[in-house]
C-alpha cells in the first residue's frame, strides 16, 4: 500500500513549523546567553523586593 502524494498544505505548513522552531532556538539561546553574562560577572545580584537592606542602602548613599 502506497502513500498518497503530499499535499501543497502540508509543505507549508512545514515550512512554518521550521520558521517557528528557529525563531524558538534562536530565543532560548539568548536568554541563555544573558544568563551566563550575568551570573559570570559575579556581582551581587540584589534588587528591590520592598525590605531595607543596609548593604543597598550604603550603595545608593555614596
Amino acid at each position: 500500500m502506497a502513500f498518497p502524494p503530499e499535499h501543497e498544505i502540508h509543505r507549508r505548513r512545514f515550512g512554518r513549523n521550521i520558521g517557528v522552531a528557529v525563531t524558538l532556538a534562536l530565543f532560548i539561546v539568548l536568554v541563555f546567553a544573558l544568563t551566563v553574562v550575568k551570573v559570570t560577572r559575579g556581582d551581587p545580584m540584589q534588587a528591590f523586593d520592598h525590605s531595607v537592606r543596609p548593604e543597598l542602602a550604603a550603595e545608593e548613599a555614596e
